[in-house]
């Protein structure tokens, strides 16, 4: 059996090219890499062709794309011949819609608030405009509506296997509400002069039996389409009859009619830019594509966790990582009924089920308790790490270059204010208006509270999102935690200080609102408690995407200081980390969440693990790289494209691609594929960004000035000078970055915490946002080098370090040591180590240890001195730093000291294996050494 905490996770990006039979095939490199788990992206049914799983259509079936149930019985008969256990990533705020392939979201477009799946979306029914029945927009449509209408693109079908009417635009089905089709088949039959037929006449009788405007209904409706496609030779007269509705060119009876019958559904059909606007569901962020669902209602977490409860009893699954649990209405809540559902699927078991949460923390921002809940997927470490390999003083001169280049001061709150507002002109305005409507309704319920109008609440309600520190509260039904108010508290002061209309008393009332002390101070109060209640929950799930969007999805594309911290999590003015400051986290994190993930990559992560530490590394060489940067924009000068005010690349954007370059260049040559993926991320960090050109208004003109740009820079015939300039700075910052990313993996494995490795980061990652980063792994090479590091040549791996095996022999060394001491891994506590000499500040040492076990671990920062500033590997003897070992005994340790020259033989870290003296015995054998050796 698998450990029930894990020792070690390996993260797949499960697709119709890797799938549960390809999964299965690299379980046993897997296990012999020590990894304990298989840590697997959603492999629920979602939309055909999914590259993420993320948009699933049914949460109650295996996807067939991935080898469906068969396939899945292979990858669960591997893991468990090699004791592995599977972490599923598990989607439970949100569905792929639209298209043809979600039954619950076409049953609701189908008969709206009838549908019994109705109660499982966020929908305001009775939010759409000049409408006269409730509904839900689709914004699906290319052109405008009236134009797809006009010219056919919108058609009426008939399904003679189902006897049921869609409409059709493209990809997309539309179901005809069944109360509709009496009224349809009397115009059909008539149009295709089918009257006196027998097939006509059968059809006419069968609509007779449901007269009303009602009939059939749900109840009904089953019957009545088994009838009719019963009936001999309907399907013919229905597919003459079908011209009725046949809009097009030159057809304005025809275009009116199904515009009539399109207008009495359950939805209305809209131009794509309405969503924006208009749009009346509850979106994960701004995809129309994926809805949120309403879990909190116990008939959708029941059916939606039904397969997931199933795999739990059959004991084909481990544990589960939640994903985006800021889009709940009720996080504690769901985390309570999750932890039911795993103890009834699981009987007598013991021992815990491990249970993570995608959960973006903000700096000093503590994580919630929830039920049954071992931490997060671990970004936050992922950044404090990279703070703790910044050089402090490096950053100064990168604040200068940024000032200089940006015109703006390196600070990034008046970034993220501006990216807020601009998200809610635009991506998220839809959203809320729904709460300000709601708002007001709320306002308007009670007579001291009448005259607030809704402009004024819109903008109040704007401004407490604006100062929101965070991506959003944690209330539930009994109300806010302490925590909670002092959030509310700060965004309101904020807000208030900016207000400069007459009446201040708007944002009390907002207060008491978002806290729910509106219902709660006054048991007369007339004000609507479920429409309080609502809004304070729903505002939880609104600020999230707001905070999301802005920072992680704008601001970081704006800001450009210094990229490696510019990642999920992470806060790009941070400042580097002291020694001290590292560790005091890692003791509060031992004793609070040592079982959460450690996470230096993930399939959402802006730019591979490795070309963050080179991007770190920036800081080791701060004059030579702003020398670079100012030779680079001289040279490349001519192969900006200007038109009028119209620079491309903005000037800003030039220095974010000179640092994605050094981040990525490769170690062993030219990559041929390197400019077309700089393309597509240069694309993409130019629309998110949301400046020169955005995803929803592209400016073509830009784009193709940054296309053309980026041809000619990496075009040796137009700018030899300039990349023979750039590899040489790229070589120095990629040494520096390769032995960062050896301490980096060195901490991660040995802090408290799960470490958990992203498919294919075994060797050097220098990848970019997705999707660049989900690319195939070659796992053949891995193995092959996984076999070969059996009896690791650590000076032979060191001197060939570019082609990254030397990353991987690593990464199995201390995996193996978590494997044979896993209990104090898993429960050990965490004790700093003193280091004194020359070069203290440059090592990061501590022990951790359990009972009379210890592993005592010790990782060099900032290399630049002991590297000749990046062009040459570290050696030991440069290094004039001891560890002082008081209590422990180890081969290595003489008179309770370690000299750092000892240890750092090829690697600038090390891992050894103690024994903890005890006062009454001091006889106790001490452990082998198992760090590298000469």
């Amino acid at each position: 059996m698998p450990p029930a905490i894990p020792l070690a996770t390996y993260r797949l990006q499960l697709t119709a090219d890797f799938n549960f039979e390809a999964a299965a095939r690299i379980v046993p490199y897997l296990k012999a890499l020590g990894i304990s788990h298989v840590y697997a992206s959603p492999f629920m049914t979602a939309r055909k062709g999914s590259t993420h799983g993320y948009d699933i259509t049914d949460h109650t079936k295996l996807n067939p794309e991935l080898g469906g149930e068969d396939g899945f019985a292979k990858l669960s008969a591997a893991l468990k011949a090699h004791d592995l256990g599977l972490i599923l990533d598990f989607v439970p705020n949100h569905v792929g819609v639209h298209f043809d392939d979600n039954p619950w979201w076409l049953d609701v477009l189908e008969w709206g608030q009838a549908s019994p799946h109705a109660a499982s979306f966020d929908i305001d029914w009775d939010q759409l405009p000049y409408r006269a029945r409730g509904g839900v927009l689709l914004p699906i449509i290319g052109t405008s509506y009236g134009h797809a209408l006009e010219h056919g693109d919108i058609g009426l079908r008939y399904d003679p296997d189902e006897g049921s009417f869609s409409c059709w635009y493209f990809e997309h089905r539309l179901p005809i509400a069944p109360e509709r089709y009496g009224e349809m088949l009397r115009i059909i039959v008539k149009d295709a002069g089918e009257e006196s037929s027998e097939a006509g006449k059968a059809i006419l009788e069968l609509v007779s039996r449901y007269p009303g405007l009602r009939h059939p209904n749900r109840k009904e409706a089953p019957g009545f389409k088994a009838a009719l496609k019963t009936i001999p030779g309907a399907a013919d007269v229905i597919a003459r009859g079908l011209s009725a509705y046949k809009a097009g060119e030159g057809r304005p009876a025809q275009t009116l009619a199904l515009h009539h019958l399109l207008e009495r559904q359950h939805y209305k059909l809209g131009h794509w830019r309405l969503a924006s606007s208009d749009i009346n569901y509850r979106r994960f962020f701004d995809v129309n594509t994926l809805a949120g669902l309403r879990v909190e209602d116990a008939g959708t977490f029941e059916a939606i966790h039904r397969l997931v409860k199933k795999l739990i009893a059959d004991g084909q699954l481990q544990g589960l990582r939640l994903d985006h649990i800021d889009g709940l209405r009720d996080p504690a809540q769901y985390f309570q009924r999750l932890r039911r559902l795993i103890r009834d699927a699981r009987g007598p078991a013991v021992g815990p089920f491990y249970v993570v949460i995608e959960k973006i923390l903000c700096e000093h921002e503590k994580l919630p308790s929830f039920a049954g809940v071992h931490g997060t997927t671990g970004y936050e470490w992922m950044n404090v790490i990279t703070q703790l390999l910044i050089d402090g003083k490096g950053l100064e001169p990168l604040d200068e270059i940024w000032r200089q280049i940006s015109n703006k001061p390196p600070k990034l709150a008046p970034v993220i204010k501006e990216a807020k507002r601009r998200v809610l002109e635009t991506l998220l305005t839809s959203e809320f208006t729904v709460l300000t409507r709601l708002l007001a309704r709320i306002a308007n319920g009670h007579y001291s509270t009448r005259d607030y109008s809704e402009d004024s609440l819109r903008q109040a309600l704007e401004l407490y999102v604006l100062h929101f520190p965070v991506y959003r509260t944690y209330l539930t039904g009994a109300g806010p935690t302490e925590a909670d108010r002092k959030l509310i508290d700060h965004a309101i002061a904020g807000a208030r200080a900016e207000w400069f209309a007459s009446d201040g008393s708007i944002f009390d009332f907002l207060r008491d609102a978002l806290t729910m002390d509106l219902i709660k101070r006054d048991r007369n109060t007339t004000h609507s408690v479920p429409r309080v209640r609502r809004f304070a929950l729903k505002v939880q799930q609104f600020t999230g995407p707001v905070m999301a969007k802005s920072l992680e999805d704008t601001g970081f594309y704006r800001f450009h200081r210094l990229l490696a911290l510019n990642e999920v999590g992470g806060d790009p003015s941070a400042h580097a980390m002291a020694i001290s400051d590292f560790h005091e986290l890692m003791q509060d994190r031992a004793k609070h969440w040592p079982h959460g993930m450690t996470a230096t990559a993930t399939h959402d992560t802006k730019r591979g693990e490795d070309a963050r530490t080179r991007l770190a590394a920036l800081t080791e060489l701060p004059h030579g790289w702003t020398s670079a940067v100012a030779r680079w924009k001289t040279m490349n000068a001519p192969h900006v494209v200007t038109d009028g005010s119209m620079r491309a690349p903005s000037a800003t954007f030039e220095y974010m691609l000179y640092q994605t370059l050094v981040g990525i260049w490769p170690a062993t040559g030219w990559d041929d594929s390197l400019p077309e993926r700089l393309q597509a991320y240069a694309l993409k960090a130019a629309r998110e960004g949301k400046e020169e050109t955005s995803w929803l208004n592209p400016n073509e003109a830009y784009e193709a000035g940054l296309r053309a740009f980026i041809e000619r820079i990496l075009d040796r015939q137009h700018s030899a000078e300039f990349l023979q300039s750039l590899e040489t700075v790229a070589k120095r910052v990629a040494l520096l970055g390769a032995v960062n990313s050896l301490t980096q993996v060195t901490l991660k494995a040995t802090m408290p915490g799960v470490p958990d490795f992203y498919q294919g980061t075994e060797f050097w990652d220098l990848s970019m946002v997705d999707p660049d980063n989900r690319r195939p792994v070659d796992f053949a090479a891995r193995e092959q080098a996984l076999r070969e590091s059996e009896a690791p040549d650590w000076a032979a791996l060191a001197d060939h370090w570019p082609d990254g095996r030397i990353k991987l022999a690593w990464t199995r060394q201390l995996i193996k040591l978590r494997n044979e001491m896993p209990s104090m891994f898993t429960d050990g506590a965490y004790e700093p180590l003193e280091v004194s000499g020359r070069h203290a500040d440059h090592i990061i040492a501590f022990a951790r240890r359990r009972g009379r076990e210890a592993v005592i671990v010790v990782a060099a920062r900032t290399l630049a001195p002991f590297t000749d500033g990046g062009r040459v590997w570290p050696h030991a003897d440069a290094f004039d730093a001891t560890v002082h070992l008081p209590g422990y005994s180890a081969p290595q340790i003489q008179n309770g000291a370690l000299p750092v020259s000892a240890l750092f033989t090829h690697l600038p870290a090390a891992v050894l294996a103690a024994r903890v003296e005890s006062s009454s015995d001091h006889s106790a054998k001490p452990a082998p050494a198992l760090a590298p050796q000469s």
